[in-house]
């Protein structure tokens, strides 16, 4: 027989023997729908899937990244509970909320909180200018953790910032992603640093770097906590709101003084860490915590390092429990089969279930798999409405008249499961007012969709959409 033919059978014995492999491997501890999605690139493509599941196949962490989150969440549960146990508080809800709520307890490492304060700030300029004062005012530290920080006009000012407030002797430390803050670690990361800022990168890339995680796994959190008293959390990144041609980003973000932006600080020196392997909870750095409003709150911090899906369980557990009206504000929104049928549920139950999209997408194959769910939502009573001026970057979701959460979450399968993501849990009627007032204002600039008008797109985009849902678990 000739060498070719030899080849050529060898090659299909191959590609034959990794289907065989891979259909017992990969369904092991995943979802059919992600198995699903990997086995059809596999059944395909064997030699391109194989390679690609070695890069992102498993939502893997060293197990020395799992050892220090459980170190660090064991320091908090004991010692925090003793620090937080002055100003816990339980929140005057509905009795079919008691249950979600003890889950929000259980699932990350943080009880709830009374005494705070809360702004929401969706206009983008303001929030950086209210970030750039809080610094400016900083007497002890200044702590940033963000997935983008670009080297740009909003991410000079706030560096700038930064770095005279380190030059009158404020401890000024930044943990910035490897992917999403690549530039400006290398451009404005050694001006920082000459200033005598620490400049931390997270989860760095490295393709050949022994017990790495996964190359896809991001800290996608926008955290700054300043002097342990004020806290920003939410969708904003420091970066223009233009950064992308053609899109304009809208975002949300809520700026907490009180009890509850310690909680922050915990997260935040728990990922600082996670990268350094030095932990760095001294006194300086929570200093006795001091009511100063009535809102009761909770931080939610989730990510591969936790045991559960902790923003999505809470999600579907809140969904399970709303009587009245629930609206999600997501700009990215690939639900899990949890998540879509705790939405058709509600809204079978009676609940106004309503879901603000925005119309533009700024990620081609993503906005195509979303899209593919909006038939049977529709369908479902799910009501649908795309924001329209530029790109609604913001990520809210508001329950009946009694809970709200903010944070960086998107409701996909990559924040549920692949991102490091932050919630704040806000038990307050006042808040949610508040958050439902913005919440309405985007509907205004919004296009509601109907089921018979989503039914007339045309055959070649049904075709691309759904073709796209096949790859929802690993977008």
């Amino acid at each position: 027989m000739e060498s070719w033919t030899w080849t050529f059978w060898i090659f299909v014995a191959s590609e034959w023997i990794i289907r065989i492999v891979m259909l017992i491997y990969v369904p092991h501890r995943r979802s059919p729908g992600a198995a699903r999605s990997w086995l059809l690139l596999i059944m395909f493509e064997p030699f391109v899937g194989l390679v690609v599941y070695w890069i992102f196949g498993r939502a893997y962490l060293p197990q020395w990244r799992i050892e220090l989150q459980q170190q660090a969440s064991q320091i908090i549960r004991t010692h925090g509970q003793d620090f937080f146990g002055r100003h816990a508080a339980h929140p005057k809800l509905p009795a079919d909320f008691v249950q979600a709520v003890k889950l929000a307890e259980n699932l990350g490492d943080f009880g709830i909180l009374g005494g705070n304060r809360l702004e929401l700030l969706s206009d983008y300029e303001k929030s950086i200018d209210c970030l750039i004062e809080d610094i400016r005012a900083a007497k002890q530290h200044a702590h940033l953790l963000y997935y983008i920080f670009a080297d740009d006009r909003t991410g000079r000012r706030v560096a700038d910032a930064l770095v005279e407030a380190a030059r009158r002797g404020v401890t000024c430390r930044v943990l910035l992603d490897s992917v999403g803050s690549g530039p400006a670690i290398r451009s404005l990361g050694p001006s920082m640093r000459d200033a005598g800022i620490e400049v931390v990168e997270t989860l760095p890339v490295r393709f050949f770097r022994p017990h790495r995680a996964r190359l896809d796994l991001r800290n996608h959190r926008k955290i700054a906590v300043i002097d342990g008293r004020v806290a920003y959390v939410g969708s904003q990144n420091i970066v223009d709101p233009d950064f992308k041609k053609g899109f304009v980003y809208k975002e949300l973000v809520a700026r907490v003084t009180g009890p509850v932006a310690l909680q922050f600080q915990a997260i935040f020196l728990t990922d600082h860490y996670l990268e350094t392997q030095t932990p760095d909870y001294e006194e300086a750095l929570f200093p006795e915590p001091i009511p100063v409003a009535t809102t009761v709150a909770q931080a939610l911090p989730s990510g591969p390092g936790y045991r559960y899906a902790n923003n999505q369980r809470l999600i579907v557990a809140l969904l399970h429990a709303a009587r009245h009206r629930v609206v999600i504000t997501t700009p990215y929104f690939i639900p899990d089969e949890a998540l879509l049928q705790a939405i058709q549920t509600a809204v079978l139950r009676g609940v106004d279930v309503r879901l603000v999209v925005s119309h533009n997408a700024d990620q081609i194959l993503v906005g195509l798999a979303q899209r593919s769910f909006y038939e049977e939502l529709l369908e479902g009573g799910v009501r649908i409405h795309e924001y329209l001026p530029g790109l609604l970057h913001a990520k809210h979701v508001s329950i009946d008249d009694s809970v709200a959460l903010i944070g960086s979450s998107n409701l996909d399968i990559r924040s549920f499961a692949l991102n490091a993501e932050i919630s704040l849990i806000v038990y307050d009627p006042q808040v949610v007012a508040e958050l439902r007032r913005e919440q309405e204002a985007n509907m205004a600039d919004s296009q509601p969709l109907t089921a018979e008008q989503w039914a007339k797109r045309s055959r070649a985009v049904k075709i691309l959409q759904n073709t796209a849902r096949l790859v929802d678990s690993v977008l």
